[in-house]
């Protein structure tokens, strides 16, 4: 868990960002919002007293490197950053910043490259895609030590709970019906 939640809503888009604020999470993120709606939306959710994760690589018109990661988070002052890149993680970092370093694991290979690229980036948790491989979550978790995220293709609250008793700290999904807790 994190912030009390076990599930983090993943907000796509307009419709789910008016559903969390209207929900009882505190948590969640950001993906795929044009970057000319990150100021307005930042303060509608201080106005709300909710918090997200900017998911850098996906902010639609802004380019995922350290300089935007460093306005992002001096300007807007998120709760955390989300990067699949080593040099977002580290530029949010230094500036105190929760970060998560996002691998998908398509195959061992990819596994062992993400592992050399967590180890010098050193993210506060990872992010592991796809989430319904109980067996990769738990191997992440154990190979770095590092509390971890699962996301993508999880449909059920049964795959929820898989993931969750893997290791698991936390589900993103934008799957709206997996929104409860």
């Amino acid at each position: 868990m994190i912030n009390g939640q076990s599930i983090l809503p993943a907000i796509r888009d307009m419709r789910d960002l008016e559903r969390f604020l209207s929900s009882d999470f505190e948590l969640g993120v950001l993906l795929e919002i044009h970057m000319s709606r990150l100021d307005s939306i930042s303060k509608l959710l201080r106005k709300h007293d909710k918090k997200v994760f900017i998911h850098m690589d996906l902010i639609q018109g802004m380019k995922a490197d350290e300089y935007a990661t460093e306005y992002v988070c001096q300007t807007l002052k998120p709760f955390g950053i989300i990067s699949t890149k080593g040099n977002v993680i580290v530029k949010a970092k230094q500036n105190d910043v929760v970060t998560v370093q996002r691998l998908f694991l398509i195959d061992s290979t990819s596994l062992e490259k993400s592992i050399k690229h967590i180890e010098r980036s050193k993210p506060d948790y990872i992010e592991v895609l796809p989430g319904i491989v109980p067996k990769y979550i738990q191997r992440v978790k154990e190979k770095t030590g590092i509390p971890v995220f699962a996301g993508g293709l999880i449909e059920t609250k049964e795959e929820v709970q898989a993931a969750l008793d893997a290791g698991a700290s936390v589900i993103t999904t934008s799957n709206r019906k997996l929104w409860s807790d």
